[in-house]
């Protein structure tokens, strides 16, 4: 301390010591020390603090869109807000780096993250503008502007200026230079909603950047600095565009990228970017996609870490490309086959010609779904020619013969009521002659689910999504009427009845209460059959016979049953048993399905598997699971697999019954449409009161679809809409398609069930005849029994005059075999 003391004193000694004027000027200098340090540290105190540390930056990844990819592993569909596709910097071009650095900040390899002389110049240029309006300039260098990116403001001032600056040199301390670079590359905004220079080139080029040319190279460093001045599709911008990428290529040469030869050659190619009208957009499986899109929302948000539009996820959708084509194809066709004998309603559209009418076509968005229909406005009408136009500015003509479709409710043909701005749907005929077309105004939904696990192969809400985002497979609730009936018959069966139970098919009338009085049912036909087999009114669908089974057993039970098969939660009134309740077609198929599954519950699956940008799995629809399925080499026992413990939704006994007697409905019952398909098949159709919705749900061993059709407003489809005459030759059209090339696979029996022959009208055993008849109107077929619950033998003889088998009775049998047996 003495010897401190004694510094100090000398130091003080030697400082009065000096001149005045010296003295002075050290004040002076230790003063502006000192501010300066705490300018630096008031500074620091305002813009630097809650600035993100180094660590963050160095963790930072970019927003990603997420990918969907169908079942075969091919990209489906993406969901972005900024079409966004990451390219690292290994496998970016070094001539795109070379071209965004000259064109961006030449010394960016060598600067500390900012650039002191530009600074100085883009000062001294803000001062000369003050009081002009003008746009003060900046001097940001690439790290600058991730740092701006980064910050998340676009404001425009000095205090933004100062934390860029701050945030720069963060960004500089934590990373490399390179990785700086890739960021930039990547996050940028380059117009067309592409951000990064991958999503640019596909954007403008239609090809990956390591496909460009050195001018369209240069092309894209242009756009950082306002895309929309430099877009080559108008004149101006084309103009502007041409300049700046010339320059650029010039800055290349001068800073060494390319040659002074290279970058004349490059500026002597035109700027040729794709039109994006021009890209044919797939829009097979939007409502599909849509659906996706809507689950991952509830279950990741849109935002963060997983989020669907910044995460990156890529998720493997169950979605069958060539089933959901097939769906597709054959829905639009039910309905347009419904609606086209109904009449012309009139014009889809009406737009005002002259300049620009292509732009003002293509904002109307006409939801034509097929892909050989196009958009048409009618331009011209002359003599018995209409001449039209085309969103892509083509155009083409119909003849007053293609355009003969009767007006509804008038009779005369729709070209006389067409005129001038009319926005069509035409179908090309040949050439550039067209056709007249409509969209449907009914509606319907159609799901196609895998038995065995529950994937939904394809979905189709409606004729095009585009009219409507309203998905009728999975939002629509609507009555089943007779596809229900499955189910009734499955809770009868749990209750003591078989398929060869006999019920009676006679009038049936129930009192309600006082005020509604006696609810009297009738079948669908009309008129009465007498005592019938279950079976047979299963695969005729006798309301009368489902009423009176349903009574019989308990209509608290039929519901209980119908809830369990996650149908709906009905009121245990009779009306149901017949489908007055509510569901959808996803709810009823998924049920289909875990019938043809032996009753096992299992819930519908879009997507089985999701991934983040880093390839960690996140989600996976079958957890179950596998002792010994990732051994690295067979130990020599049997083949492992991952246990089913799904519960039972039904007895499999039950369900197995119930998709024998559906197999009927197929050969000889309501769907005997399906019958030349020549396959295994169960199903079943459905047809509500008015009619007001008419639905098929049925399959194969391997693959369920349903599907409906419906006005949305519901309303009668007139008497002859059915089932069996609409919506199951749906289903056929979508199988000879899709099931073409699958295996013919007969139904699963389920363990327990006993397999006898019976007489098919009577029910009754049949002993003798072994012979397979393969007639689906055979007398005698195979039937499936729960253990002790067939009916008593009964033998069936040939009878010489009659030429057929004839069928003894069991008193018969009994006295001629001594007693029972």
């Amino acid at each position: 301390m003495a010897r401190l003391a004694q510094i100090l004193g000398d130091l003080k000694s030697r400082f009065r010591a000096l001149p005045r004027w010296a003295r002075v000027l050290s004040y002076v200098a230790g003063s502006a020390a000192l501010f300066g340090i705490l300018v630096v540290f008031v500074a620091w105190l305002v813009f630097a603090r809650g600035l993100p540390d180094a660590a963050q930056l160095a963790e930072y990844e970019p927003p990603l869109p997420s990918h969907v990819r169908a079942a075969d592993g091919t990209p489906f569909a993406s969901f972005a807000r900024e079409r966004r596709i990451f390219l690292d910097y290994e496998q970016t071009p070094k001539q795109l780096v070379g071209a965004f650095v000259s064109a961006e900040d030449k010394t960016f390899f060598t600067h500390p993250g900012i650039d002191l002389p530009g600074i100085f110049q883009a000062a001294i240029t803000n001062l000369k503008a003050m009081g002009t309006g003008k746009r003060p300039v900046g001097a940001s260098t690439i790290t600058q502007q991730v740092a701006k990116n980064l910050l998340l403001t676009n404001e425009v001032s000095y205090v933004r200026k100062v934390k860029e600056i701050f945030l720069a040199r963060r960004i500089e301390q934590a990373l490399t230079k390179p990785e700086i670079i890739e960021l930039y590359l990547n996050q940028i905004f380059l117009g067309r909603s592409a951000y990064g220079v991958q999503a640019a080139s596909f954007a403008y080029f239609n090809k990956p950047v390591e496909e460009l040319s050195l001018a369209q190279t240069a092309f894209l460093a242009v756009l950082p600095k306002a895309p929309a001045n430099y877009n080559p599709s108008t004149e101006k911008g084309r103009v502007r565009a041409l300049a700046r990428r010339n320059w650029v290529l010039g800055q290349m040469a001068e800073n060494g990228y390319v040659t002074a030869a290279q970058a004349r050659a490059a500026a002597a190619e035109p700027i040729v970017v794709v039109n994006r009208a021009e890209i044919p957009r797939d829009r097979t499986g939007d409502y599909f996609i849509e659906d996706i899109r809507r689950e991952l929302v509830e279950k990741y948000g849109e935002e963060g870490e997983h989020g669907i539009y910044t995460g990156g996820l890529w998720v493997r959708s169950t979605i069958n490309p060539a089933m959901q084509r097939a769906a597709e194809m054959a829905l639009r066709d039910g309905l347009v086959k419904y609606d086209r004998p109904r009449g012309w309603r009139g014009v889809t559209d009406k737009i005002e010609l002259g300049e620009g009418w292509a732009q003002r076509l293509r904002a109307v968005n006409l939801p034509v779904g097929y892909d050989d229909w196009r958009a048409a406005v009618v331009l011209d009408k002359a003599g018995g020619v209409i001449s039209l136009g085309f969103e892509d500015g083509t155009n083409g003509r119909m003849s007053a013969q293609n355009a003969s479709i009767p007006v509804r409710g008038v009779g005369v043909p729709a070209f006389q009521r067409l005129a001038a701005g009319d926005v069509i749907p035409v179908k090309r005929v040949a050439g550039d002659d067209y056709t007249l077309r409509q969209i449907p105004d009914i509606g319907g939904g159609m799901v196609v689910m895998e038995v065995s696990t529950g994937r939904v192969l394809a979905m189709v809400g409606g004729f095009d999504a585009r009219r409507s985002q309203y998905n009728r497979a999975t939002q629509a609730m609507r009555q089943p009427g007779s596809a229900i009936k499955p189910f009734v018959y499955a809770a009868a069966l749990d209750n003591g009845y078989t398929p060869a139970s006999v019920v009676v098919d006679a009038p049936y009338c129930v009192f309600q209460t006082r005020s509604l009085g006696t609810k009297c049912f009738r079948n669908f036909s009309g008129g009465y059959a007498g005592p019938q087999t279950m079976r047979w009114g299963l695969e005729q669908s006798r309301n009368l016979m489902t009423v009176r089974l349903a009574y019989n057993t308990g209509m608290d039970k039929v519901v209980e049953t119908i809830d369990q098969m996650g149908i709906a939660k009905l009121s245990p009134v009779l009306s149901m048993s017949l489908g007055a309740g509510e569901t959808t077609v996803m709810k009823l198929t998924n049920a289909y399905a875990m019938l043809a599954n032996g009753g096992k519950r299992q819930s519908p699956v879009l997507y089985d598997l999701i991934q983040d940008r880093r390839g960690r799995t996140i989600y996976r629809a079958d957890a179950r699971d596998c002792a010994g399925c990732s051994a690295p080499d067979w130990d020599g026992d049997a083949m492992p697999r991952p246990a089913d413990a799904r519960p039972q939704a039904m007895d499999a006994k039950t369900a197995y019954q119930v998709v024998h007697m559906l197999e009927g409905v197929v050969q000889r019952g309501t769907a005997v449409v399906l019958r030349d398909l020549n396959r295994p098949m169960f199903g079943k159709t459905g047809t509500t009161n008015g009619p007001t919705n008419v639905w098929f749900v049925g399959g194969t061993a391997d693959v369920v679809a349903g599907l409906y059709l419906g006005f949305d407003e519901p309303k009668n489809m007139g008497g002859y809409a059915q089932g069996g005459t609409l919506a199951a030759p749906v289903f056929k059209q979508f199988a000879i398609a899709a099931l073409k090339d699958m295996p013919k696979r007969p139904f699963e029996i389920s363990p327990g069930v006993r397999m006898v022959r019976i007489d098919r009208r009577s029910g009754k055993r049949v002993y003798g005849g072994w012979q397979v008849d393969t007639d689906p109107r055979a007398a005698v077929i195979w039937e499936a029994f729960k253990p002790e619950s067939e009916p008593r033998r009964v033998a069936a003889a040939y009878d010489p005059f009659a030429k057929a088998e004839v069928v003894r009775s069991d008193s018969e049998f009994l006295q001629s075999t001594g007693g029972i047996y």
